[in-house]
């Protein structure tokens, strides 16, 4: 039995994928991993994992230039025969699934982990892609063989709504879990210092990155001393992206504190209050789960994704979307009572606990495997 696994980065595969990979290893199964080339490769490797670098351009919109790694891809299946294709991410979803069909892979795979810049963004760009990328969705994602999976209750009810998939298709599963083991909430008593708040997430415009610093700005032109971190890399590839030069303004005026790309997230939240997420559409933020699983009280946007992670007062504190001044206000609250931060964070880790644990999650993947590949129920027990 062969698996073969399509990102757009390779660090997504790190980071989001490798429990399964490794699991799918222990299980007997061959696994191939795809991703353009990056430095995330290596760690790959480094576990015995394969690794082929594709020629895949994320902003790439040349026909020419997608042809060919569609091309490429065709080329690369039928060398691999593999029995099961799972691409993550739209473009990657829809071009595996598009290439697995004609080369005659038995079973398909799309996992669309939020709806991304296209349906998230209101720029001209993002909408007039909007409906070629419902075409191509559509075109794709079908047949018996195949499985959607979806992140969040929205985006199964829009892709549902829209006919881009049949429903029969559409597998619900929150996000890529989290080891329990590794996030866990720290053991010193409440914090009566200065607030730590962190933002955690690439630097994207979507992500709410612009009104987390006016929040910022906000609280300490009002006198407040607390601290904002950053912790993220820059996306060049992401049309979204954050220009360098702007968060380097915002850390020269004091605004906040860039982290860059931070290894030791377990470590960094341990020294961490609060975090925050205002983002504008999510699939299942992993940064709010692996917060939740450190006992951390949790502010996010009241937005497709992020809704499905936190309950209004009860793990965390939903905000509008886009309102910078609402997020000071809910920073505000929870640095005036940090009794209530605590017990939100108590509440968020015993749900982290029931719905995000990384070992369900693959267990729900696997569960997809085995409705497409019933020879794959033959390969062992999933731990």
């Amino acid at each position: 039995m062969k698996v073969l696994l399509f990102a757009n980065t390779d660090w997504y595969l790190y980071n989001f994928r490798i429990g399964l990979a490794l699991e799918l290893r222990r299980r007997g199964v061959e696994v191939v991993l795809v991703s353009p080339d990056g430095p995330y490769g290596s760690r790959l490797q480094a576990q015995g994992l394969r690794w082929i670098v594709a020629p895949l351009r994320r902003r790439s919109l040349d026909p020419l230039r997608e042809l060919r790694t569609m091309l490429w891809l065709w080329r690369l299946l039928r060398r691999e025969r593999p029995d099961l294709t799972h691409g993550f991410t739209i473009k990657c979803a829809v071009y595996a699934s598009i290439v697995a069909r004609f080369v005659g892979v038995p079973a398909r795979v799309g996992a669309v982990t939020g709806m991304g810049y296209v349906f998230a963004s209101s720029d001209l760009r993002a909408r007039l892609l909007r409906p070629l990328v419902r075409g191509l969705m559509r075109a794709a994602l079908g047949g018996p063989r195949l499985r959607l999976v979806l992140q969040n209750a929205d985006d199964v009810a829009l892709c549902t709504r829209s006919r881009l998939v049949d429903a029969r298709c559409i597998r619900l599963i929150p996000g890529s879990g989290v080891d329990l083991s590794r996030f866990t909430p720290r053991s010193d008593a409440l914090n009566t210092g200065t607030l730590r708040v962190l933002l955690a997430a690439r630097l994207l415009w979507d992500k709410g990155i612009a009104e987390y610093v006016e929040a910022a700005q906000q609280l300490t032109a009002a006198g407040r001393t607390i601290s904002f971190q950053l912790a993220g890399m820059l996306d060049e590839g992401n049309p979204a992206s954050v220009p360098r030069t702007m968060v380097e303004a915002w850390v020269a005026e004091g605004s906040i504190e860039w982290l860059g790309h931070v290894e030791d997230m377990p470590g960094l939240l341990a020294r961490t209050d609060v975090v925050v997420l205002p983002s504008y559409r999510e699939g299942c933020p992993k940064s709010l789960i692996e917060a939740a699983a450190c006992a951390l009280p949790l502010i996010t946007t009241d937005v497709p994704g992020c809704h499905d992670v936190v309950c209004h007062e009860t793990n965390g504190l939903l905000i509008p979307a886009r309102d910078a001044r609402s997020l000071a206000e809910a920073i505000a609250r929870l640095d005036d009572d940090r009794v209530l931060g605590r017990r939100l964070g108590l509440a968020a880790r015993e749900r982290a606990l029931t719905e995000y644990d990384e070992r369900s999650v693959i267990a729900r993947t696997l569960a997809v495997y085995q409705e497409l590949l019933p020879d794959f129920t033959g390969l062992g027990p999933a731990r």
